[in-house]
């Protein structure tokens, strides 16, 4: 198959989740996703390798936070998320690597995890309603141990790193993923 041969309309739905892509033939593609109160967009190049659609979204992966704010304060690890929405400050996860280990651990409905490790290698986080590639808050020569974070605005909009999909005549399906956690995707031509 050849990027021509699929342009069009792709939809999927399961339940109250819906998505759908539109291809164009100049290799580009549009994205809409919606299940329950949230909605997720994208926007992107794509092309074919064999039967394996590769997609290139304009959002920039692992950028989904910004740390305003962070210090040496106390003792394990603490993020702070701040928003004006309580729903949106609550549910990130944090995962602390250290070592071979991982420890994990939700903001509250304050937006505030506290993860007790006496120490940590490297700090992500991920919103739960909006999960997409995990952004890094702390590497290993960062010393701080308290993260105040604010939400960017791609927040909404999808990466596509790490997912490939397969294109069989008029269907294009993919894996179980950090946006989808279904069995079974199916896009169908329109």
């Amino acid at each position: 198959m050849n990027d021509a041969n699929l342009t069009g309309a792709y939809f999927f739905k399961r339940h109250e989740m819906a998505a759908g892509f539109q291809f164009e033939g100049d290799g580009t593609f549009q994205f809409f996703y919606t299940y329950g109160a949230v909605d997720r967009k994208a926007t992107g190049s794509f092309w074919i390798e064999g039967n394996t659609l590769k997609l290139k979204s304009d959002k920039q992966p692992g950028k989904d936070f910004t740390v305003t704010h962070q210090a040496q304060q106390g003792t394990g690890y603490t993020v702070q998320v701040i928003n004006k929405n309580p729903a949106l400050a609550c549910n990130v996860l944090c995962v602390c690597i250290h070592g071979e280990g991982r420890m994990q651990e939700y903001t509250d409905n304050s937006g505030k995890a506290h993860l007790n490790v006496p120490h940590c290698d490297k700090l992500y986080v991920q919103h739960a309603l909006f999960p997409d590639v995990l952004t890094l808050i702390k590497d290993s020569d960062n010393t701080n141990n308290y993260f105040e974070l604010t939400l960017n605005s791609t927040l909404s909009q999808v990466s596509f790193k790490g997912i490939d999909f397969t294109i069989e005549d008029d269907r294009i399906t993919c894996l179980s993923n950090y946006f989808m956690l279904l069995e079974d995707i199916v896009f169908l031509k329109a």
